[in-house]
């Protein structure tokens, strides 16, 4: 099915199962025969929904590519059962008629920043998958005063198990095989400043290049900060830069090269 919807090869395909990289219905697939009702089931390959519909690859003429301003309280997701709003709604008007696109990544409900949407499903795995290392960038405002050990502990990374919770607010790096580690590429302070209710405040500028489930909220916690606002403002080459939240354009010819380039996609 994965092969038949233009996905990569057949045999491409079976790595990405046996690899753990394949969700179906938020659950991940190990192993095959695996049975999927297309266009009911949600099918995932390394967090990039997958049209299970589409039969054959999309005519390249046909691609569409679109940045969105996610605010918060909209889920990334194409679609979701209980009918809250979600990133493909926002982005309708800019998609022909009769075709799809997906959101590339996610970002979490509280979460706010640049999502990018497209059926290029080859240029959707490459910036997804971290072998290919595109970095996200993000500006987050936390509770608290990050300082040099603390930023030191963040690049060096925690191993986050699944339970993992962003309650816990302190930790140590652990040894491994306790869960998948995490840590942040590049962190730097633009300002702090003091909050008459709250105090201390700070305002810091973070690199990802793998991304887990809400890895910067987790991974701040550890060093004892609470993040209040997180906010992505680049994918690779391509900026958030003045789009409004709730607003979404259409991708220019240099910006999608851009971004081909950045994952070796000729």
């Amino acid at each position: 099915m994965l092969a038949d919807a233009g996905v990569a090869s057949r045999r491409d395909c079976e790595l990405a199962v046996k690899a753990g990289r394949i969700r179906v219905n938020g659950s991940p697939v190990h192993k095959l025969p695996c049975w999927v009702r297309p266009g009911r089931d949600l099918v995932e390959l390394d967090g990039v929904v997958v049209d299970t519909t589409r039969r054959g690859r999309v005519d390249r003429s046909a691609y569409v590519y679109v940045a969105a301003n996610k605010p918060r309280g909209v889920i990334s997701t194409a679609r979701d059962p209980e009918g809250r709003p979600h990133v493909v709604g926002l982005v309708q008007g800019l998609v022909p008629r009769g075709q799809r696109v997906y959101p590339v990544g996610r970002l979490d409900s509280d979460s706010t920043g640049l999502v990018l949407l497209t059926n290029d499903g080859e240029l959707a795995h490459r910036l997804a998958h971290p072998r290919f290392g595109v970095a996200k960038r993000y500006r987050v405002t936390v509770q608290g005063r990050l300082e040099g050990e603390a930023i030191a502990r963040l690049r060096r990374g925690f191993y986050l198990a699944d339970s993992d919770s962003i309650a816990h607010s302190k930790g140590t790096t652990g040894p491994a095989g306790t869960g998948r580690r995490a840590a942040i590429d590049d962190i730097k302070v633009i300002k702090t400043f003091r909050d008459r209710a709250t105090g201390d405040v700070s305002l810091l500028d973070v690199t990802l290049r793998e991304g887990q489930n809400r890895e910067i909220r987790r991974l701040l916690a550890r060093v004892g900060l609470r993040v209040r606002r997180l906010e992505r403002v680049a994918i690779g080459p391509l900026q958030l830069r003045s789009l409004k939240p709730g607003a979404a354009r259409r991708l220019s010819r240099a910006e999608v090269d851009s971004l081909k380039r950045a994952v070796l996609l000729s």
